[in-house]
């Protein structure tokens, strides 16, 4: 089936874009709070503080209004269209799909990612951007 390979490509690419967001919302908090306690200007940097922001506030929001990521839309239509099963899987989707994807209520969702995003607003607010 090589018209399938494509489509397959496209959505290892989609899922690796969605694994990058991940590390930049959770390793961003990270990196704010330990860069300031170490004394790393370029965490306040202001572009890199209102991405971050809005990033999470996306996400949140779209939990909270029970929308699911466009990103994983696009995989899974992606991988549909590339005739994979539940375990018709690469190297990269079965182990970045282990580390970015759970099963549970999307309320439950919707819950952690708000705190999450309220411990982003507080590192905001203790550690504020510099332009």
């Amino acid at each position: 089936m090589p018209s399938a390979l494509p489509h397959q490509l496209l959505a290892d690419a989609v899922l690796l874009v969605h694994f990058g967001v991940v590390l930049f919302v959770v390793g961003g908090l990270a990196a704010v709070v330990a860069g300031n306690l170490l004394g790393w200007r370029w965490v306040n940097a202001w572009r890199f503080r209102a991405a971050h922001l809005a990033a999470i506030a996306v996400i949140a929001a779209q939990a909270w209004l029970g929308r699911y990521c466009p990103l994983t839309t696009l995989e899974s239509w992606l991988r549909v269209q590339a005739g994979a099963s539940a375990y018709d899987k690469s190297f990269i989707e079965y182990w970045l799909q282990r580390l970015i994807y759970y099963e549970a209520p999307l309320w439950l969702f919707a819950l952690i990612y708000t705190l999450f995003a309220a411990l982003v607003v507080l590192a905001w607010w203790r550690f504020p951007p510099r332009r």
